[in-house]
Parts: C-alpha cells; sequence; structure tokens
C-alpha cells in the first residue's frame, strides 16, 4: 500500500461510519416522549373530566378551565351565570407516542353522557355542554370521525358541539387537581368518586 492510501483510508471509513449512522437516526422512528400535544374537551363539570383523564397512562397533565364563549379572563363565578357563553372544559396535555388524540376521544365519550343538552346529571346549564374544541383540521377531522362511530353506542342522538378552540381560560387554582385535594367532599364522594370507578373498571386504573 502506497503512503498517500494508507493516509487516505482512514479518513474515507470515518466518514463512511459516520454516514452509515447518520442513515440508521433517519430509519429509526422518533419514540421520544418530549413531545406532547394538547386536546380540549367538556363534558359536564370539569372536576369530573380532571379526574377521570388524569388517571390515563400517556396524559401529562390536565388542567380545569374555560372555553368556547365570548367573555374574557372570565372567573367561575361569571361562567356560572351562563352569560359568558364558555363551557367548564379540561385541557389535556398528552404523549402522542403514548396515546392518540383518536383514542382520547374514545376516552370522551365514556366519560361522560353525549346525549344530554347542556347538562350532565344535576349539573344544569350551557357552561355544562358536551363540546369538543379543535386545535388543527387533523384534530377537526378526527372529532367528526369518533362521533359518528360513537353514535352507534348510543341510544339517543348526540348532542355533542365540535368548534375551533379559539381561547382557553384556566380556571382558578383552587379547581385544579380538585378531586385529588378534595377527595372527601361530598362532591367528590356521591358524584365524581363512582364516575371515577366505572371509568377505571372500564379502561383500566393506570
Amino acid at each position: 500500500m502506497n503512503l498517500a492510501r494508507r493516509v487516505l483510508l482512514p479518513a474515507v471509513l470515518a466518514l463512511a461510519t459516520v454516514a452509515a449512522s447518520e442513515a440508521q437516526t433517519m430509519n429509526t422512528p422518533d419514540t421520544s416522549t418530549n413531545h406532547t400535544e394538547r386536546a380540549t374537551f367538556g363534558g359536564g363539570c370539569f372536576w369530573c373530566m380532571e379526574a377521570l383523564f388524569q388517571t390515563v397512562d400517556g396524559v401529562k397533565s390536565v388542567t380545569s378551565g374555560f372555553a368556547g364563549g365570548i367573555t374574557k379572563n372570565p372567573t367561575y363565578k361569571e361562567v356560572c351565570t351562563g352569560r359568558t357563553g364558555h363551557a367548564e372544559v379540561v385541557q389535556i396535555e398528552f404523549d402522542p407516542q403514548k396515546i392518540s388524540y383518536a383514542q382520547l376521544l374514545d376516552l370522551f365519550w365514556d366519560a361522560h353522557d353525549p346525549t344530554t343538552f347542556n347538562r350532565q346529571g344535576n349539573d344544569i346549564g350551557t357552561q355544562y355542554r358536551s363540546i369538543i374544541l379543535f386545535q388543527s383540521e387533523a384534530q377537526r377531522r378526527a372529532a367528526v370521525v369518533s362521533k359518528a362511530q360513537a353514535a352507534k353506542r348510543f341510544p339517543r342522538p348526540i348532542v355533542t358541539q365540535i368548534e375551533p378552540l379559539t381561547a382557553f381560560y384556566k380556571a382558578e387554582d383552587y379547581h385544579q387537581d380538585y378531586f385529588r385535594e378534595h377527595a372527601g367532599a361530598p362532591y367528590c364522594q356521591l358524584v365524581i368518586r363512582p364516575k371515577l370507578e366505572k371509568f377505571e373498571a372500564e379502561h383500566g386504573k393506570h
């Protein structure tokens, strides 16, 4: 082997190794869980929805708040009047590598009764309406398909609204993690706990 080849060969081999490594990286599926997406649902009292979705594997966080109305920065007291147009909702931050938006939609139908208009149990008013607030065209399409499929599971028509999310307003701090912080409260024992136990029985506790 002449001197020129002895000098160039290590460099060529090094470049080939780097190229192979880069090619392998490009062809390897991204399994990172650092990327998250958001889903926004309303299904009655946000304390209930929050407690249920907090048990779902792949859900990073659940924030109770208000959306779908016209009043900016509404308070809970204002939303309760029914004049803000807002619904009580939860904004779910989730890892799409662990759970898809379509799977969250499936859970949404089981988390409440989507056939009761402006009502969930004894909670009555427009703020308790069933609503999906999409944040992309892909989410809109998924919601429409999921609603059509879910309709086959209910004896009455689904009244859930599907609308674009224009703004989400976080509710006051005392509404966050409500069931976890107030599990012994009457509403938690009489309303939330039975829903949570049913939800976990159907989907498993994560």
